[in-house]
């Protein structure tokens, strides 16, 4: 993005700053998710579904999908932060994935095959504080759009 940015003689704007700074996060994630000892129960993990009891960082519940998840939503917001509109776009509609998939973790039965991505109590706080503040981000960020020229 910094290349394009230069090219044009445009530096990145606040929003798509917050963009590239979330997805990396996701894409961090989801490469720990595959990691043993930073994912405990490692050998437990399963391709989807409740029954993985891998746990990243001990703490939320993960599965192969679950991580694949994190990734392919960290390379969807590197690509929508090319944009201003992108980036605002990502910021607010993944806020608003996550708040569904807040609501979608209080009401489903955990131990039913609906849990497949899997999803535990950890993981529907992080998702209602994920949802939060990327929405506050891309309203925040986005009210205008101003583009810094490159030092002169």
């Amino acid at each position: 993005m910094a290349n394009t940015a230069q090219r044009s003689g445009m530096t990145a704007t606040d929003v798509q700053k917050a963009a590239v700074a979330v997805s990396a996060v996701f894409l961090l994630v989801g490469v720990l998710g595959f990691i043993p000892g930073i994912t405990t129960n490692y050998d437990t993990m399963s391709f989807a579904g409740h029954h993985s009891e891998a746990l990243l960082l001990g703490l939320f519940q993960v599965s192969i999908l679950h991580n694949i998840v994190h990734l392919l939503f960290g390379v969807l917001g590197l690509a929508l932060a090319r944009t201003f509109d992108g980036a605002k776009n990502y910021l607010i509609g993944g806020g608003i994935v996550y708040l569904v998939l807040w609501i979608y973790g209080l009401v489903i039965d955990k131990d039913s095959s609906a849990n497949f991505v899997p999803v535990n109590n950890a993981d529907n706080w992080l998702h209602l504080l994920l949802g939060l503040g990327m929405i506050a981000l891309g309203v925040a960020l986005g009210r205008r759009r101003t583009t810094a020229t490159t030092a002169r």
